[in-house]
């Protein structure tokens, strides 16, 4: 039964916190950059950008399991295809082009020869098709052709009013680590595109895979696009033919009016965005009505607009959702979203840093059904994994390279032993904010006992017993060898995890008092000789090092090994190491500098940093760029807004029993841990936090006046506010 926990109510509520800012993007001509420009649409699976063209209206598309790949090489995500649509509009009036992120709607509009045109665009989970509505103010005024093209070079059928164009991967040309190579991958993946067109007056042609329309009222053009990737290694990771598939999605949703395809497609968004909504303060009405590039121009020429911070934390969310939904497959480097055949770092999964930084705030900003893909790839991926791990290194359990695409494979590039770790890292704190007992039997304890396993046939002993990490690696920087931190703190909290997860489920006690014994002989962090917190076990970290991996800060964060609260002397020394590696760096690199500020509880700090990723780190779009575009700098920043409002990471020290007859530690709410200057006043409904707790709070000069923490599973709490603790 869910109960109401009364917060403690520190004054009055004075006054009221103006409303939520206006939830759009939008532009005054058309995009011509895909990266920079164009606008993002998605259901989690199918997405697509559009250009808002005014005589050709431009929607490049993708499907997120269009890979090349096999076990043995990651390969690379995949552009599906690109839709146009000529129309022949010329010398516009009053043009607008916008993304509504609080209904996932991108809309077009403008005047031309008389007639006032719109355009609407999204991408349905319920009907898992996009729709592309264009309509007029008179009737007969929409005459022109539609175009369906294929990136890997299918064959296009057109007929009545549908377009197609179905191929496979098999045999084609492609670039793999910098050489063209052609059908070297075992798991090639058949594909097809659909488009049916439905129109109001008028008449459709089809011709040359082409369909021309004339004269018509509106057109409703619905895309659906599939492979016959399926995620199950025992079935060869393939699939039926999508044919049938994308057939009946396409029948039915013919079968509803567009308002009715339109009205579930924004109910099903809007049960998920709406959850959750932060205010962070007021920008100036008239700031507010600006165009989106321009707000952006003013903000990084230094005048403030936190109206547009909020905008970028909100459309982190709308990029969740829009990438990552169950079914799919995780978000990868760039989402959803690949326009290249030869990508940038494959647009694969990324296990270093980028995959894990794509989930830290999913719970947290309250979309925890958007983790699942997450966790089914990992789940899918295990047994490739294992195989490998045990030819390499003959242990249990199974390490990664950091390179990863959808079928277990990798690059050619170094291992990263730990990396492993920090996914499971990700699935424990899924389980810790939903307190899901089946996730955590069926998904995230199976894998970190696997990997318990792997560390204790792996750690080394040193003479005094004090238990390392060999030949490791701090990624992307540094030699290999014995205690990197990186490895060290990993393990700590992967053994931290499994000990309370193992009481939680009543499961191997034996094995628990084991991992509990080579815990306490973990090599653990240290001080350096200039008061820092070293990133190896041995003193070498350089106060110049401006390096972008933060790798011995995952203690602080995304980790639980040290903090303000608990280890202040250590926390200290993670500020050394900050200050030496500067605020400058890659949009990535920074959105994780805000994380671990505000984990230090320097709210200013982590708000220097908000500031600076948006001045130096962002398109016009609002897409996050390391350069190039990479997804995990809005998804980063989206966490780091999080972090500096409500902390709950830490928890109580004695165990408490529950019915269950496992056990629980008392989660610690911290609220406001980090909250800068810049936003003085301001409201948060809906927030997540672990322990199964929903907390909505409202604050004024700088002070909180007002909270209420719902809880979902009635677990033990505890709340702190300053230094006090209740």
């Amino acid at each position: 039964m869910k109960r109401v926990l009364a917060a403690f109510v520190m004054m009055c509520l004075v006054g009221s916190v103006h409303a939520s800012a206006n939830q759009l993007l939008w532009y005054e001509s058309p995009a011509k950059d895909w990266m920079k420009e164009a606008l993002p649409i998605g259901n989690g699976r199918l997405g697509g950008k559009v250009f808002g063209g005014i005589s050709k209206e431009h929607i490049q598309f993708n499907e997120d399991s269009l890979w090349f790949g096999d076990e043995e090489n990651t390969g690379s995500y995949q552009p599906f295809g690109d839709v146009y649509i000529e129309l022949g509009h010329e010398n516009p009036t009053g043009y607008r082009r916008e993304l509504d992120i609080s209904r996932a709607i991108h809309s077009v509009s403008y005047q031309s020869n008389g007639i006032n045109y719109t355009r609407e665009f999204f991408s349905s989970n319920p009907s898992q098709v996009m729709v592309l509505r264009f309509s007029a103010d008179r009737p007969g005024g929409h005459t022109g052709t539609i175009t369906l093209t294929d990136a890997h070079k299918a064959v296009i059928i057109s007929k009545d009013n549908w377009i197609s164009a179905s191929g496979s991967l098999k045999g084609s040309t492609f670039r793999s680590h910098g050489k063209y190579q052609k059908g070297v991958y075992e798991f090639y993946l058949d594909y097809e595109a659909r488009i049916l067109v439905l129109h109001s007056g008028g008449t459709l042609t089809p011709e040359d895979g082409a369909i021309s329309f004339t004269n018509c009222d509106s057109l409703t053009i619905l895309l659906a696009a599939d492979t016959n990737y399926l995620n199950q290694r025992d079935k060869g990771w393939r699939g039926p033919h999508p044919h049938e598939r994308i057939c009946a999605q396409l029948k039915a949703a013919a079968g509803k009016s567009y308002d009715d395809l339109k009205k579930e497609h924004v109910r099903d968004y809007q049960a998920l965005f709406n959850r959750l909504k932060v205010n962070l303060g007021e920008t100036p009405a008239e700031v507010r009505r600006l165009e989106t590039s321009e707000r952006l121009s003013r903000y990084k020429s230094g005048q403030p607009d936190i109206d547009l911070e909020e905008l970028v934390f909100d459309y982190a969310r709308y990029l969740m959702i829009s990438s990552s939904r169950p079914g799919s497959l995780p978000a990868n480097l760039q989402g959803l979203w690949n326009n290249d055949t030869t990508p940038s770092w494959h647009c694969d999964y990324h296990s270093n840093v980028n995959l894990q930084m794509n989930y830290w705030f999913v719970d947290r900003a309250n979309l925890s059904e958007c983790f699942q893909p997450f966790a089914e790839w990992v789940n899918a991926g295990r047994d490739v994994w294992k195989e490998r791990t045990k030819a390499n290194f003959k242990t249990r359990g199974w390490v990664m390279n950091p390179s990863n695409g959808i079928f277990g494979g990798r690059t050619t590039w170094k291992w990263c032993i730990g990396d492993s770790a920090w996914l499971a890292q990700n699935l424990y704190d899924h389980y810790a904010h939903t307190l899901d007992k089946e996730f955590l039997r069926t998904r995230a304890y199976p894998v970190m006992k696997e990997l318990c396993e792997m560390w204790e046939d792996r750690l080394k002993e040193l003479p005094d017993g004090t238990l390392v990490s060999p030949n490791g690696y701090s990624p992307e920087h540094g030699p290999h060898e014995d205690g990197v931190s990186y490895d060290q703190q990993l393990i700590w909290d992967l053994f931290t995890n499994f000990i309370e997860t193992s009481k939680v489920l009543g499961e191997d006690e034996a094995f628990r008092t084991k991992v509990a014994s080579m815990k306490a002989r973990l090599l653990g962090p240290r001080i350096g000789r200039w008061g820092q917190l070293q990133e190896w076990m041995v003193d070498r970290d350089k106060p110049s090092d401006k390096h972008r991996h933060l790798s011995h800060m995952i203690a602080v964060h995304p980790g639980r090994q040290i903090s303000p609260v608990t280890t202040p002397e250590f926390a200290e020394a993670a500020k050394k190491s900050m200050n030496a590696r500067g605020d400058g760096s890659t949009g990535w690199s920074k959105a994780w500098k805000i994380n671990v500020w505000a984990r230090l509880h320097d709210g200013d700090r982590a708000y220097k940093l908000l500031g600076e990723f948006l001045k130096s780190n962002v398109y016009p779009n609002l897409w996050g760029y390391h350069p190039p575009f990479q997804i995990d700098g809005n998804f980063g920043y989206g966490s780091g807004v999080c972090e500096m409002l409500l902390q709950s990471h830490l928890q109580e020290s004695e165990v408490r029993s529950q019915e269950s007859g496992g056990a629980a530690q008392s989660s610690i709410l911290h609220l406001l841990p980090a909250l800068p200057a810049a936003w003085p006043d301001g409201k948060v409904t809906g927030m997540k936090a672990r322990g199964g707790f929903v907390v909505d709070m409202e604050w004024k000069d700088g002070e909180l006046t007002e909270v209420k923490i719902e809880s979902l599973k009635g677990a033990p709490l505890k709340v702190r506010y300053g230094d006090k603790v209740i």
